[in-house]
């Protein structure tokens, strides 16, 4: 199985579990003398061979993710990691480059003047250069999803 494969069957899993979640919580409680409209007991049996199934293909992914190595000789896990940082700083580097390039409008020349405490252009080359390397790291991981076989 190829590890995107596993990747899709994790969401599946996850979706199946908050479903029987919801199906638990609905079937906790009903008036006395009415019946649930499914058993407690199999919903429980339900939710422990799912969350088996989770923990056996988290393991799996894991252990595939940190023992694939890619070429520069850093593992599945290490690019994941320097995608999720990539992400993070976009994040806070575009909410600072909003926040300096915003324009704050003056009534009269007595009000004072706010100005921009970093050059914004060049900022905005390297949010750019950022979103780049995110893309490319993204597109990286995706294939190596449909090359890597599961462990």
């Amino acid at each position: 199985m190829k590890l995107a494969t596993a990747l899709l069957q994790r969401a599946d899993l996850q979706k199946r579990l908050a479903e029987i979640n919801n199906r638990m919580k609905n079937n906790a409680k009903v008036q006395e003398g009415e019946q649930p409209s499914e058993k407690p007991s199999d919903l429980l049996k339900e939710l422990e061979a799912l969350l088996l199934q989770l923990e056996d293909l988290v393991a799996r992914i894991n252990l595939t993710n940190s023992k694939t190595v890619l070429e520069d000789g850093r593992s599945i896990t290490a690019l994941i990691a320097h995608r999720d940082m990539l992400s993070k700083k976009l994040s806070i580097m575009r909410s600072f480059l909003d926040e300096a390039s915003s324009k704050v409008d003056r009534y009269s020349r007595a009000e004072i003047k706010i100005v921009s405490t970093v050059d914004v252009a060049k900022l905005q080359k390297q949010v750019d250069a950022a979103s780049k390397e995110l893309r490319e790291t993204d597109e990286k991981l995706q294939e190596l999803n449909w090359t890597t076989e599961l462990i």
